[in-house]
Protein backbone atom coordinates (compact mmCIF):
# COMPACT_ATOMS: atom_id res chain seq x y z
CA UNK A 1 0.00 0.00 0.00
CA UNK A 2 1.39 3.34 -1.30
CA UNK A 3 2.15 5.72 2.20
CA UNK A 4 -0.28 8.44 2.39
CA UNK A 5 1.47 11.61 2.86
CA UNK A 6 -0.42 14.50 4.80
CA UNK A 7 0.17 18.03 4.02
CA UNK A 8 -1.49 21.27 4.08
CA UNK A 9 -3.74 23.64 6.19
CA UNK A 10 -4.79 22.18 9.06
CA UNK A 11 -8.27 21.24 8.25
CA UNK A 12 -7.28 19.26 5.66
CA UNK A 13 -4.42 17.56 7.75
CA UNK A 14 -7.03 16.53 10.33
CA UNK A 15 -8.94 14.68 7.55
CA UNK A 16 -5.80 13.22 6.04
CA UNK A 17 -4.79 11.55 9.64
CA UNK A 18 -8.32 10.25 9.93
CA UNK A 19 -8.26 8.60 6.61
CA UNK A 20 -4.87 7.01 6.90
CA UNK A 21 -5.87 5.46 10.79
CA UNK A 22 -9.46 4.32 8.74
CA UNK A 23 -6.70 2.55 6.38
CA UNK A 24 -4.68 1.16 8.93
CA UNK A 25 -7.21 -0.04 10.76
CA UNK A 26 -9.11 -1.70 7.45
CA UNK A 27 -5.50 -3.50 6.70
CA UNK A 28 -4.85 -4.57 10.44
CA UNK A 29 -8.60 -6.48 10.33
CA UNK A 30 -7.90 -8.61 6.90
CA UNK A 31 -10.04 -6.58 4.48
CA UNK A 32 -7.41 -5.88 2.04
CA UNK A 33 -6.40 -9.84 2.53
CA UNK A 34 -7.43 -11.83 -0.45
CA UNK A 35 -10.52 -14.13 0.00
CA UNK A 36 -8.59 -17.72 0.30
CA UNK A 37 -6.43 -16.33 3.28
CA UNK A 38 -9.26 -15.23 5.25
CA UNK A 39 -11.80 -18.55 5.37
CA UNK A 40 -11.31 -20.28 8.50
CA UNK A 41 -12.16 -23.72 8.94
CA UNK A 42 -15.75 -24.44 10.24
CA UNK A 43 -15.57 -26.44 13.33
CA UNK A 44 -17.78 -29.62 12.53
CA UNK A 45 -21.37 -30.44 13.26
CA UNK A 46 -22.32 -32.02 16.83
CA UNK A 47 -24.70 -34.15 14.85
CA UNK A 48 -24.04 -33.98 11.47
CA UNK A 49 -26.62 -34.56 8.75
CA UNK A 50 -25.34 -36.93 5.56
CA UNK A 51 -25.05 -40.80 6.77
CA UNK A 52 -26.38 -42.78 3.54
CA UNK A 53 -28.55 -44.90 5.10
CA UNK A 54 -28.04 -48.52 5.47
CA UNK A 55 -31.03 -49.88 3.30
CA UNK A 56 -30.05 -47.25 0.47
CA UNK A 57 -30.82 -48.29 -2.90
CA UNK A 58 -27.44 -47.92 -5.48
CA UNK A 59 -28.09 -48.14 -9.15
CA UNK A 60 -25.47 -48.35 -12.01
CA UNK A 61 -24.47 -45.03 -13.48
CA UNK A 62 -22.59 -45.61 -17.47
CA UNK A 63 -20.63 -42.56 -18.44
CA UNK A 64 -20.57 -41.72 -22.06
CA UNK A 65 -16.94 -40.88 -21.17
CA UNK A 66 -15.93 -44.55 -20.65
CA UNK A 67 -16.70 -45.71 -16.73
CA UNK A 68 -19.55 -46.86 -14.80
CA UNK A 69 -20.17 -46.66 -11.02
CA UNK A 70 -23.00 -47.35 -8.63
CA UNK A 71 -24.75 -44.34 -6.85
CA UNK A 72 -27.71 -43.48 -4.78
CA UNK A 73 -31.01 -44.28 -6.17
CA UNK A 74 -33.01 -40.43 -6.02
CA UNK A 75 -29.72 -38.18 -5.65
CA UNK A 76 -30.00 -35.32 -7.81
CA UNK A 77 -27.47 -35.52 -10.80
CA UNK A 78 -25.65 -32.18 -13.09
CA UNK A 79 -23.48 -33.10 -15.97
CA UNK A 80 -20.49 -30.72 -16.53
CA UNK A 81 -18.08 -31.46 -19.48
CA UNK A 82 -16.37 -34.08 -18.48
CA UNK A 83 -17.95 -34.04 -15.13
CA UNK A 84 -21.00 -35.81 -13.63
CA UNK A 85 -22.13 -35.05 -10.23
CA UNK A 86 -24.46 -36.51 -7.46
CA UNK A 87 -26.07 -35.23 -4.80
CA UNK A 88 -28.05 -34.79 -1.84
CA UNK A 89 -28.22 -31.92 0.77
CA UNK A 90 -24.06 -31.68 1.64
CA UNK A 91 -23.91 -35.84 0.26
CA UNK A 92 -21.80 -35.40 -3.06
CA UNK A 93 -20.49 -37.80 -5.94
CA UNK A 94 -18.49 -35.90 -8.31
CA UNK A 95 -16.84 -37.86 -11.49
CA UNK A 96 -14.38 -36.61 -13.53
CA UNK A 97 -12.37 -37.34 -16.51
CA UNK A 98 -9.14 -36.23 -17.54
CA UNK A 99 -6.05 -37.23 -18.92
CA UNK A 100 -2.23 -38.23 -17.67
CA UNK A 101 0.64 -39.09 -19.54
CA UNK A 102 1.33 -41.79 -16.56
CA UNK A 103 0.04 -43.37 -13.66
CA UNK A 104 -0.43 -41.22 -10.36
CA UNK A 105 2.01 -41.85 -7.55
CA UNK A 106 1.95 -40.30 -3.91
CA UNK A 107 4.72 -38.06 -4.97
CA UNK A 108 2.71 -36.95 -7.91
CA UNK A 109 -0.28 -36.46 -6.43
CA UNK A 110 1.67 -34.68 -3.39
CA UNK A 111 3.67 -32.27 -5.51
CA UNK A 112 0.53 -31.40 -8.10
CA UNK A 113 -2.97 -32.41 -6.90
CA UNK A 114 -2.71 -31.62 -3.70
CA UNK A 115 -1.64 -27.75 -4.83
CA UNK A 116 -4.51 -27.75 -6.95
CA UNK A 117 -7.27 -29.02 -4.52
CA UNK A 118 -5.81 -26.65 -1.89
CA UNK A 119 -6.38 -23.20 -4.17
CA UNK A 120 -9.44 -24.62 -5.68
CA UNK A 121 -11.29 -25.71 -2.37
CA UNK A 122 -12.57 -24.03 0.57
CA UNK A 123 -10.29 -24.13 3.56
CA UNK A 124 -8.81 -27.29 2.62
CA UNK A 125 -6.94 -29.46 4.80
CA UNK A 126 -5.20 -32.76 3.68
CA UNK A 127 -4.85 -35.34 6.00
CA UNK A 128 -3.72 -38.52 4.14
CA UNK A 129 -2.55 -39.39 0.45
CA UNK A 130 -2.16 -43.60 0.37
CA UNK A 131 -1.30 -45.66 -2.74
CA UNK A 132 -4.84 -48.23 -2.52
CA UNK A 133 -6.47 -50.99 -4.77
CA UNK A 134 -9.69 -50.59 -6.51
CA UNK A 135 -11.75 -52.60 -8.40
CA UNK A 136 -10.66 -50.63 -11.13
CA UNK A 137 -7.13 -51.12 -10.53
CA UNK A 138 -4.30 -49.02 -8.36
CA UNK A 139 -5.53 -45.92 -7.28
CA UNK A 140 -3.62 -43.01 -5.20
CA UNK A 141 -6.72 -42.16 -2.50
CA UNK A 142 -6.31 -38.03 -1.33
CA UNK A 143 -8.50 -38.03 2.47
CA UNK A 144 -9.20 -34.33 3.39
CA UNK A 145 -11.78 -31.68 5.00
CA UNK A 146 -13.01 -28.65 3.38
CA UNK A 147 -15.44 -25.98 3.94
CA UNK A 148 -19.03 -26.20 2.21
CA UNK A 149 -19.84 -23.92 -0.58
CA UNK A 150 -21.88 -21.28 1.02
CA UNK A 151 -25.49 -21.47 1.73
CA UNK A 152 -27.10 -19.31 -1.06
CA UNK A 153 -30.14 -18.60 1.85
CA UNK A 154 -27.95 -18.17 4.79
CA UNK A 155 -24.80 -18.19 3.53
CA UNK A 156 -24.05 -20.91 6.49
CA UNK A 157 -20.91 -23.43 6.13
CA UNK A 158 -20.68 -26.68 7.31
CA UNK A 159 -17.31 -29.04 7.46
CA UNK A 160 -17.04 -31.46 4.89
CA UNK A 161 -14.64 -34.76 4.90
CA UNK A 162 -13.55 -36.16 1.28
CA UNK A 163 -12.40 -39.13 0.35
CA UNK A 164 -10.52 -38.83 -3.46
CA UNK A 165 -9.44 -41.32 -5.63
CA UNK A 166 -7.70 -41.31 -9.04
CA UNK A 167 -7.97 -44.02 -11.17
CA UNK A 168 -5.28 -44.48 -14.42
CA UNK A 169 -5.85 -46.32 -17.40
CA UNK A 170 -4.65 -45.90 -21.03
CA UNK A 171 -3.54 -42.50 -20.73
CA UNK A 172 -7.21 -41.61 -18.99
CA UNK A 173 -8.05 -40.67 -15.20
CA UNK A 174 -10.93 -40.58 -13.29
CA UNK A 175 -11.33 -38.51 -10.09
CA UNK A 176 -13.90 -39.50 -7.92
CA UNK A 177 -14.64 -37.64 -5.44
CA UNK A 178 -16.76 -38.38 -2.10
CA UNK A 179 -17.79 -36.05 0.31
CA UNK A 180 -20.60 -35.62 3.55
CA UNK A 181 -20.59 -33.81 6.65
CA UNK A 182 -17.69 -34.07 8.94
CA UNK A 183 -18.26 -36.88 11.75
CA UNK A 184 -20.95 -38.90 9.07
CA UNK A 185 -20.56 -42.23 8.85
CA UNK A 186 -20.16 -43.30 5.29
CA UNK A 187 -17.17 -46.05 5.32
CA UNK A 188 -19.39 -49.27 4.22
CA UNK A 189 -21.05 -47.03 1.49
CA UNK A 190 -18.20 -45.04 0.46
CA UNK A 191 -16.49 -48.26 0.26
CA UNK A 192 -19.56 -49.74 -1.91
CA UNK A 193 -19.32 -47.08 -4.66
CA UNK A 194 -15.22 -46.48 -5.17
CA UNK A 195 -15.02 -50.39 -6.05
CA UNK A 196 -18.02 -50.37 -7.80
CA UNK A 197 -15.86 -48.06 -10.33
CA UNK A 198 -14.93 -49.34 -13.19
CA UNK A 199 -13.48 -48.98 -16.94
CA UNK A 200 -15.91 -49.44 -19.85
Amino acid sequence: MPLLVCKGDFVMTVRCWIAAAFALLMLASGAFLPAAAQEKLVAPETNPPGDIPDNQVFVAYTSPDGFSLKVPEGWSRTVTGPSVRFFDKYDDIQATLGSANAAPTVASVRAGEIANLEKAGHAVKVTAVRAVKLAAGPAVRISYQSNSAPNPVTNKQIRLEHERFIVFKGGKTVTLDLAAPAGADNVDQWQLISNSLQWK
